[in-house]
């Protein structure tokens, strides 16, 4: 019967979850992915998107749209004319209202409506943490919401041979995410502790690199990185510190977490709900409390509590299942 079901898989771009996610759902159904881009640099993809989001949805059964930006707004709407069914994962950010540091696509009235359209209409809204789904459900108040939280794959993401003293975090660095991250809370953390290597994992602006390092000098930027590259800096780190000022999940975190990093993270949001009493939990901004956190997380031993946490919560098996189960549900 799976074989059957014909899958359009919607993206505006392709991060390692996502891809992972049409990974999953090629094992079981007919998949085609349409790479949505709204971009003035890249006018061709720009002009074709709309064309080929029109035939899919034609071809499709069922569309799966990741994020509730534009491209899935345009697949909720053509799938209510064609008569379809859609499925859109939010990720956080379309359902987020934070003035004090700018974030949130809700504090745009023109782009909000478009969300609350998808939330409204879309057949299935899936969430990726209760965090998340709380923050969905200001915005709407369909029954269409189900929490399928994000999969880790436990078998990629293992430690291997000796842990250094190595403290790292995962974020692409620029003027908005160095605040949301709280990257530059690590940076400063580090100058508490000269013995330790700091790490901040991802790419940069060079002008907020270069701030950051007049701050401290000794924490490393690596610039972008493959994902093999990024997974080869987790199975080395013994702590991972996650400082944000919220997140709707935290897959850098939970990946971490899998390869025995002892997580430090803020005390906010959904991180509560992945790491529970396997980390340490700091403040927003605090330097000093992160400082003595990580020196804890250093000798606390909780590296293979954290692992344990995410293979019986969070493993990419369990997110498989549901996926299919959902969209197999979705057509009955």
């Amino acid at each position: 019967m799976n074989k059957r079901i014909k899958v359009l898989f919607v993206r505006p771009y392709k991060p390692s979850f996502i891809q992972k996610d049409l990974e999953l759902l090629k094992k079981h159904f007919d998949v085609k992915k349409v790479d949505f881009v709204l971009s003035r640099k890249n006018l061709k993809d720009t002009l074709m998107s709309p064309f080929k989001m029109v035939a899919g949805v034609i071809w499709a059964d069922v569309t799966f749209s990741w994020f509730a930006g534009y491209h899935a707004f345009c697949a909720v709407r053509l799938s209510k004319i064609l008569r379809k069914k859609s499925i859109v994962v939010v990720g956080g950010y379309e359902v987020a209202e934070v003035p004090e540091i700018g974030y949130g696509v809700m504090l745009n009235p023109r782009s909000a409506s478009r969300v609350k359209y998808v939330l409204d209409n879309a057949n299935k809204v899936l969430a990726v943490s209760e965090f998340n789904k709380k923050e969905i459900l200001k915005h709407t108040d369909s029954k269409n919401v189900e929490l399928v939280y994000n999969g880790v794959d436990c078998d990629k993401f293992k430690p291997e041979g000796e842990k250094e003293d190595l403290v790292i975090t995962v974020g692409n660095l620029t003027k908005n995410t160095c605040r949301l991250k709280g990257i530059d809370t690590f940076v400063k953390a580090s100058l508490a502790l000269p013995e330790l290597r700091f790490v901040v994992v991802g790419n940069y602006d060079v002008d907020i690199r270069n701030h950051l390092k007049q701050i401290a000098p000794n924490v490393e930027f690596t610039g972008a990185l493959s994902h093999e590259e990024v997974v080869s800096w987790l199975k080395k780190a013994k702590v991972y510190c996650q400082l944000s000022y919220r997140e709707s999940f935290g897959m850098a975190l939970a990946e971490s977490m899998c390869c025995e990093c002892v997580p430090v993270v803020t005390n906010n949001s959904a991180l509560l709900e992945v790491v529970k009493d396997t980390g340490f939990y700091v403040p927003y901004g605090n330097m000093e409390a992160t400082a003595d956190a990580i020196k804890e997380a250093l000798k606390s031993g909780k590296g293979k509590e954290a692992r344990e946490r995410i293979i019986k919560m969070f493993p990419i098996e369990l997110r498989e299942k549901e996926l299919i189960d959902i969209i197999n549900i979705s057509l009955n």
